[in-house]
């Protein structure tokens, strides 16, 4: 039996899909998810960032060190965006895009340029089984917003949705084994049941799936009185929120094509919050665009304070050829490198002011690792917790918060 190497790059959509590829795989080849010799290499491929895509480029080199032997076969998002960049490369077989990754197995006897156009629906031909204990269902591909930033809605196409009854059969069919499922896409907010929009019709249905539900990212548009009302109502539903805002100057989410204000995404929040008083409200920001200003910066830095997330994800602007913003000029890398290192204080504080909240509170952590003398996993508002003492892996467990540690908190068991 051949063995194939599946390795894997950018977002959870991608994890999801190569899930999906792998358990397409399952009984006719022997396959790994860690770069060891194989026969064959699939690698999916992220290009939301030049760093991403060079990443992409990189995994090659290191399986030709590995096995000067393999065949690798490309897909993704990196792939659809600029396919010589691997058809070049001597191991290289055959390369597809974001389309098709479900036949990638019946293709393994191809060669050179199989990129295809961006079909108009969506394309239901993955399901990813239970490869971990947090399970991912990917109910929606692509993007309709076209952030002058981002060059997803290129490579992804335009937003396409699944049909919920094939996400509900996953759904329990993953409830079976997996104890907290994640709900992705390339836009989720724009996830739609016979063309209007259905996050609401969505959740509602996953509210009988056994797992605890947890979603992935929002727009901040999508937030109302409705949506937050039926995610209270289910008994399965994880309090975390992330919504993306990438900017605390409005002048620059104009500029970003974001269609919100920092008031509207203030008055979001706190409408969150009055549903949900301890929900984790998490964040992207893109640090550097090439239009903010040392004033922009210093208007998202007193923002962000003022909002009080949980825990930001922020980073440095990369241009991306083909859309707005990549065909303005650049900020200075070192302007870009002082605005982090001023943004991280900041956000550390900010993360561990809305840890301390938990301390001396009851928590249920799903437990997903043994490491370093802990077992570790995330509450249901994500928070990552370390416990001192054993228990079962795979299952939730009641615990206690006794201090920060680390980038959560420690952990003692409740008898």
């Amino acid at each position: 039996m051949q063995k194939v190497c599946l390795l894997n790059l950018g977002c959870k959509v991608n994890q999801y899909e190569i899930d999906g590829i792998l358990n397409s795989l399952k009984g006719k080849y022997e396959t790994t998810t860690e770069l060891e010799p194989a026969d064959i290499y699939i690698v999916n491929t992220c290009a939301v960032t030049q760093e991403a895509e060079k990443k992409s480029r990189q995994i090659i080199a290191k399986i030709e060190k590995v096995n000067p032997n393999g065949k690798i076969y490309i897909c993704g998002c990196a792939a659809q965006n600029d396919p010589e960049q691997f058809l070049t490369k001597k191991q290289v077989e055959y390369v597809i895009g974001t389309y098709g990754k479900g036949k990638l197995k019946d293709n393994f006897d191809k060669k050179g340029n199989g990129v295809c156009s961006i079909p108009k629906t969506y394309e239901d031909d993955l399901m990813a089984t239970n490869v971990r204990t947090r399970g991912y269902i990917k109910v929606q591909d692509g993007c309709n917003n076209y952030c002058a930033y981002c060059l997803i809605p290129f490579v992804r196409g335009r937003s396409r949705s699944r049909a919920l009854d094939s996400i509900l059969q996953e759904a329990h069919e993953l409830s079976k084994t997996c104890p907290e499922i994640v709900i992705t896409g390339i836009n989720i907010s724009d996830f739609r049941v016979n063309g209007n929009l259905g996050l609401v019709q969505l959740m509602t249905a996953l509210s009988e799936v056994k797992s605890r539900i947890r979603i992935g990212s929002l727009e901040v548009n999508i937030i109302n009185d409705q949506l937050l009302q039926t995610l209270k109502d289910m008994p399965n539903f994880c309090p975390s929120f992330h919504l993306s805002l990438q900017s605390g100057s409005d002048k620059v989410l104009w500029e970003m094509n974001r269609h919100y204000t920092t008031k509207e995404y203030l008055n979001k929040v706190n409408l969150v919050r009055k549903y949900f008083p301890d929900a984790a409200i998490t964040t992207d920001l893109i640090v550097g665009y090439p239009t903010e200003t040392q004033k922009d910066f210093d208007n998202t830095l007193n923002y962000i304070k003022q909002v009080g997330f949980a825990s930001v994800h922020y980073f440095a602007y990369s241009s991306r050829k083909g859309t707005k913003a990549g065909a303005l000029p650049q900020l200075n890398g070192t302007i870009i490198s002082e605005r982090e290192k001023a943004l991280k204080p900041v956000v550390e504080e900010m993360h561990n002011n809305y840890l301390s909240k938990f301390i001396g509170h009851p928590l249920d952590v799903l437990v997903e690792e043994e490491k370093s003398g802990f077992y570790e996993g995330f509450s249901e508002n994500y928070i990552r917790c370390y416990i001192d003492s054993p228990v079962p892996l795979g299952k939730i467990s009641k615990v206690m918060a006794v201090s920060i540690h680390k980038t959560g908190l420690l952990c003692k068991v409740i008898d």
